[in-house]
């Protein structure tokens, strides 16, 4: 599996719905990239000022991140789609 370093956080996108709250379905074309994700793996946070700042998330929980992170970079592991992108970019845990 793969390894995040520093404050990177590998994540796995949760697919939004394909339809509206009146039952339209909404074309693949019409569609954002959802900014919901399962947290996969988490590197071992950055250092400041000398010291390691541990992270705040973990492996398993569901975030919501900022859609136009400009950390944000779609890899493919396995042939699975992931976002590596920053933990500062995640704008929180969804309980």
């Amino acid at each position: 599996m793969f390894k995040p370093l520093n404050n990177y956080v590998l994540l796995q996108r949760i697919d939004e719905e394909t339809k509206t709250a009146g039952g339209i379905i909404i074309p693949d074309n019409a569609r954002e990239k959802p900014s919901r994700g399962t947290v996969i793996a988490v590197g071992n946070g950055a250092f400041e000022n000398g010291a390691r700042v541990p992270m705040t998330v973990k492996p398993g929980d569901t975030v919501l991140f900022a859609k136009w992170a400009s950390s944000a970079n779609e890899v493919k592991i396995d042939g699975v789609d992931y976002v590596l992108i920053r933990e500062s970019d995640i704008l929180g845990i969804l309980k």
